[in-house]
C-alpha cells in the first residue's frame, strides 16, 4: 500500500515537471530553518528594536515622517488618528492598524515619555487604561518631535524605497537630542528583547556636551551629569549601584517606589493616612488598589488598612490614600505595601540596540558616543548641502550683476537675437557667462533689473559669500564642527529643558532595602510618652515605652532635652490638646509626630514637626502651650492662660466632645495669649513678667475657673504702654525637678535669679522690680520662669546663659544673645 502511494506521488509530480512549472526538492528542516531566520531577521531589524541613532523603531519612525510629509505639524490644526493611521499603513507601514494606533498612542503619553513627540487631544489612555479609538482623538506633531524631522529636507539622512517601492522613506531621523536615552524604548524580537529607560533631557545633554570635548571621560564623570535615570512618572528610585553598573554593561536592574506623603486622615480622629502622589514607572492607581485588596481579602497578608480611596484628578494629580486602622504604625504599613504591591517595581535595564543594523548592547558613554556620531554626520550634511545652495545662488547673482553692469548692451543683444538659444549663446560669449546664468538672466523679468535691485544683489552677494565661509569651516575643521554641535544641543536644553522629577537614592539596592524596613511594629503599644513644645515651636513626642521600661531609664539616669517650652504626658495611641496666641485650641493625635532621636542620653528638638505643620494658624499665630487629654488631665484645676495685655484666665477643662478646634479664651481687641500651662493643681504660683521689668506672682487658687467662652479677668496692673513679655505657672516645691529661676533679658544684658527672692503679691497689682535697666535699656525683650533654664537662638543653637544673681533688682550681665528664646531641662519621667 505504501509502496502503491509513493509510485502515485512521483506520477504526480513527473506530470507537474512536464507543465513547466519549475519544483525545488527541499527538506522540511532546512525550509523550516531558513524561514524562521528570515522571519527573526525581520523581526529583529524592522520591528522589534529601536536604532542606537535616532531611538525610534521602524514603526515610529513611519508615523513620524508620514505626518511630517502630510503637514501635521504644531503650528497647524489637529487631524484624525485614524487619518494617520491610515496614511501611515497605506504608504509605509504594510501591518495592522491596531498596532500603529499603539504605537502613535505611546509617543503621546506623558506618563510613558519624558518628551512626548505627538501633541494628542482626546482621550490617550492613563496607566490603568487603554486609548479611545483612532476615530475618536486627534493628534498633529510636538514642538519636541520637530528637532527629530526637522532638518530632513537637506540631504542629512539616507532614503529607501517603500514596501511597495512607489515612494521613499528615511531610513534613520536627524533626532537633533538623544531620544533613545531620554525616552527609553521596549521591544521585544525573536531570542532577544530591549528595556531602556528614560533619562532626563538637560543631563543626558550636559553629559553629550562633556563627551564632545573631552572623548575620553570616564563612566563615573558622566555619571556626574546622568546620575540616573529620571522617570515620567518620578517617584524614587533605589540601588545607583546597580544604575552603575547597568550604565557600565548595559544590563542592570533598579528598583523603583512611588512617593508617598504620611500624614493625619482628614476628619478623622486618631486615623493615619498613607497618600501616594507619585506612582512607579509604568504602575497604575487601579493596579495598586487591585493588588492591595487582594492582599487584604484574600491571603491575609497585608493588615492594619482600613479603606483605599482614588482621588487622583487633572488638577492635583496622583493622590491615592491609604487610611489606617486606629493604633497601627504607618512606617510599617508602608514597609509592607511596597514589599507585597506594585507600589515597589524592578526595571530591569536591557540596552540593546540596533547599530549599523546589527543589535548591540550599549552602556551610557556608547550610546552617547553612536547619538553624538550620528549628529556629526547629519550637521556635515546639512551643512554640505546648505554650502552647495548658496554657491549655486551666489552663481546666479554673480551672473545678474555682470549684466546689470552693462544692461544696456544685454538688452540690445537680447532684442537683436532672432531666439531664445541665439540670445543665451550671445550672452555666454560676450559676458563670459554659464549657461545656468544666461538661462536665469534670459528667466528674469526686466523690472527686477533695476538699479535698487542691483543693491539687493550687492548685498545678498556678500551675504552669501559669508556664509559659505562659515559652513566651509565647519566642514573643514572639526573643532568647529564638534562645537556648533554643542552648541545646538544647549539651545535644545534651554528651549525643552525640564527639572528632574524622580528622586535617587544612593548606595547598594540589598543595602537601601534593609535600611528602608522600619524596626517598630505595625500596631503601636499605648504606652506611656512624653508630647514636647520646644521654644522655637517645634512640637514632638518621646518613644512609646512601658512603665518597666521607663522606670528602668530612670534609675539609670536622666535624659534631658534643648530648650524646651512646655511637656505634657500622654501615651501613644493618645491626643493633646495645642494652645494657640489667638486663644484657640485643637485636639492633635500624638502618634502622627514625630519620635526625638536619641543620642548618648540626649535628646534632640531638631528632629521635632513645626506647629503650622499640625494645626492651621493664621499669620502671626503661634503655638504657646500644651494640655493633656485623656485620664492624664484629670484632677487639675485646668488650663491657665495670661495675655499680652494682663489678662489672666483659669479655663476649666470642659472641653467640646465631637470638635477638635474650639476657643479657650475670648480676646480683646489687640490682645493676644502669650503663655498657656496646664496647671498641676491649685497650689501652683501664677507668674507675670512684664516689658517694664516688673514680675507678679500669685497662687491660682485666687483665680476662679471659667469655661471656654469666658474672657478671664484682671491679672497684673501694667503701666501705659508697658506689655506682658512672659506668663506661666510654676511649682515651688517640686524638689524633683528643682527650684525654679527667673531669666529676664534686655538683648544686652541676661540676669538669672532664683525665684524665691520675689515676694508673692495681690492678683491686679503692679508686682516687684525684676531687673534694673542701665544706660540706654528700655525693656524687656524675653523672660522665663523654671527649674533649669537654658538659652537657645530662634535657630535652636544653644547659648550659655550668666551664673545666678540673688539681687531681684539687680542689672544683669552683658551677654551678646542676639534673637534669644529661654526655655529649660526637662526630665523624661
Amino acid at each position: 500500500m505504501a509502496r502503491r502511494k509513493d509510485d502515485r506521488a512521483k506520477a504526480d509530480l513527473s506530470a507537474f515537471d512536464q507543465a513547466g512549472a519549475r519544483v525545488f526538492d527541499n527538506p522540511l528542516v532546512t525550509e523550516v530553518s531558513d524561514s524562521y531566520l528570515e522571519y527573526a531577521f525581520s523581526v529583529i531589524h524592522s520591528r522589534a528594536l529601536p536604532d542606537a541613532r535616532d531611538g525610534l523603531k521602524p514603526v515610529h519612525r513611519r508615523i513620524l515622517w508620514s505626518m511630517y510629509e502630510q503637514g501635521h505639524r504644531p503650528d497647524r490644526g489637529h487631524v484624525k488618528s485614524a487619518r494617520i493611521v491610515g496614511d501611515t499603513m497605506g504608504k509605509y507601514h504594510p501591518h495592522g492598524d491596531t498596532a500603529i494606533y499603539d504605537a502613535m498612542v505611546r509617543l503621546a503619553q506623558d506618563f510613558s515619555l519624558n518628551v512626548p513627540l505627538i501633541d494628542g487631544h482626546g482621550n490617550f489612555g492613563s496607566p490603568d487604561d487603554g486609548p479611545a479609538a483612532a476615530r475618536y482623538t486627534e493628534a498633529r506633531m510636538s514642538r519636541e518631535a520637530m528637532l527629530l524631522v526637522g532638518e530632513l529636507g537637506e540631504d542629512t539622512v539616507d532614503v529607501e524605497p517603500n514596501y511597495d517601492g512607489s515612494l521613499t522613506q528615511p531610513t534613520v531621523l536627524p533626532a537633533a537630542f538623544p531620544n533613545l536615552l531620554v525616552n527609553g524604548a521596549s521591544g521585544i524580537a525573536v531570542g532577544m528583547a530591549t528595556n531602556m529607560i528614560p533619562h532626563n533631557l538637560g543631563e543626558v545633554v550636559q553629559a553629550a556636551r562633556w563627551l564632545i570635548n573631552h572623548p575620553d571621560a570616564t563612566l563615573d564623570k558622566l555619571m556626574e551629569f546622568v546620575p540616573g535615570p529620571d522617570l515620567p512618572t518620578g517617584g524614587l528610585l533605589l540601588g545607583l549601584d546597580e544604575v552603575r553598573r547597568a550604565y557600565e554593561t548595559g544590563r542592570g536592574v533598579v528598583r523603583m517606589r512611588g512617593r508617598v506623603e504620611i500624614g493625619p486622615l482628614e476628619g478623622s480622629r486618631g486615623r493615619q493616612a498613607i497618600t501616594v502622589t507619585e506612582l512607579p514607572y509604568g504602575v497604575g492607581a487601579e493596579k495598586v488598589i487591585a493588588a492591595i485588596t487582594n492582599e487584604v481579602n484574600k491571603t491575609k497578608r497585608l493588615t492594619g488598612i482600613a479603606d483605599v480611596k482614588d482621588l487622583t484628578d487633572r488638577e492635583n494629580g496622583t493622590r491615592l490614600v491609604v487610611e489606617c486602622k486606629v493604633g497601627v504604625n504607618p512606617q510599617a504599613l508602608l514597609a509592607d505595601l511596597y514589599r507585597l504591591t506594585p507600589l515597589e517595581q524592578s526595571f530591569g535595564v536591557n540596552n540593546l540596540v540596533l547599530v549599523d543594523g546589527q543589535p548591540r548592547t550599549l552602556g551610557l558613554k556608547e550610546l552617547l558616543e553612536v547619538f553624538l556620531s550620528h549628529r556629526y554626520e547629519v550637521v556635515t550634511r546639512r551643512s554640505s548641502y546648505r554650502k552647495r545652495k548658496r554657491e549655486e545662488r551666489l552663481h546666479l547673482v554673480d551672473g545678474l550683476l555682470i549684466a546689470l553692469l552693462d544692461i544696456d548692451r544685454v538688452v540690445k543683444l537680447i532684442r537683436a537675437s532672432e531666439d531664445a538659444q541665439a540670445a543665451k549663446d550671445g550672452l555666454m560669449q560676450k559676458f563670459k557667462l554659464s549657461e545656468i546664468q544666461a538661462t536665469y538672466i534670459l528667466d528674469t523679468p526686466l523690472r527686477r533689473l533695476t538699479r535698487y535691485d542691483r543693491l539687493e544683489l550687492e548685498a545678498e552677494q556678500e551675504k552669501l559669500r559669508g556664509e559659505i565661509a562659515e559652513l566651509s569651516k565647519i566642514l573643514d575643521d572639526p573643532k568647529v564642527l564638534r562645537k556648533l554641535v554643542s552648541d545646538e544641543l544647549a539651545a535644545v536644553v534651554r528651549q525643552f529643558g525640564a527639572e528632574r522629577r524622580t528622586t535617587l537614592v544612593d548606595g547598594d539596592l540589598k543595602e537601601v532595602l534593609a535600611a528602608s524596613v522600619p524596626a517598630g511594629p505595625l500596631e503601636v503599644a499605648d504606652d506611656p510618652c512624653q508630647v514636647i513644645l520646644s521654644a522655637t515651636g517645634l512640637v514632638a513626642r518621646t518613644a512609646a515605652e512601658s512603665e518597666e521600661a521607663a522606670e528602668a531609664r530612670r534609675r539609670s539616669g536622666r535624659v534631658k532635652h534643648d530648650a524646651v517650652r512646655a511637656v505634657v504626658h500622654s501615651t501613644a495611641r493618645g491626643r493633646v490638646l495645642v494652645v494657640t496666641s489667638a486663644g484657640r485650641a485643637f485636639k492633635i493625635d500624638v502618634l502622627p509626630l514625630p519620635v526625638l532621636p536619641e543620642q548618648s542620653g540626649t535628646v534632640s528638638l531638631r528632629g521635632g514637626m513645626s506647629a503650622a505643620e499640625l494645626v492651621p494658624l493664621e499669620p502671626g499665630e503661634t503655638v504657646v502651650g500644651l494640655a493633656p487629654l485623656g485620664p492624664s488631665a484629670q484632677g487639675s484645676p485646668g488650663l491657665a492662660l495670661g495675655t499680652r495685655q494682663g489678662v489672666v484666665k483659669v479655663c476649666a477643662p470642659d472641653w467640646p466632645v465631637r470638635s477638635d478646634e474650639f476657643e479657650v479664651m475670648s480676646l480683646r481687641d489687640g490682645d493676644e495669649v502669650v503663655g498657656a500651662t496646664w496647671l498641676g493643681d491649685a497650689t501652683d504660683t501664677l507668674t507675670f513678667v512684664s516689658s517694664e521689668a516688673s514680675l507678679l506672682r500669685f497662687p491660682a487658687s485666687l483665680v476662679r475657673p471659667q469655661g471656654p467662652k469666658g474672657g478671664g479677668m484682671a491679672g497684673i496692673s501694667l503701666p501705659a504702654g508697658a506689655r506682658v513679655v512672659f506668663f506661666g505657672a510654676v511649682r515651688t516645691d517640686d524638689a524633683t525637678h528643682g527650684e525654679p529661676m527667673v531669666v529676664t533679658s534686655t538683648g544686652a544684658t541676661v540676669k538669672v535669679t532664683p525665684f524665691k527672692a520675689y515676694p508673692a503679691k495681690g492678683r491686679a497689682t503692679g508686682g516687684v522690680r525684676a531687673q534694673r535697666f542701665l544706660k540706654g535699656e528700655t525693656d524687656l525683650s524675653v523672660a522665663w520662669i523654671g527649674p533649669r533654664p537654658v538659652g537657645a537662638t530662634a535657630n535652636g543653637d544653644p547659648v550659655e546663659l550668666p551664673p545666678a544673681d540673688p539681687r531681684r533688682d539687680g542689672s544683669g550681665f552683658a551677654v551678646m544673645l542676639g534673637p534669644t528664646v529661654v526655655g529649660h531641662h526637662v526630665d523624661r519621667d
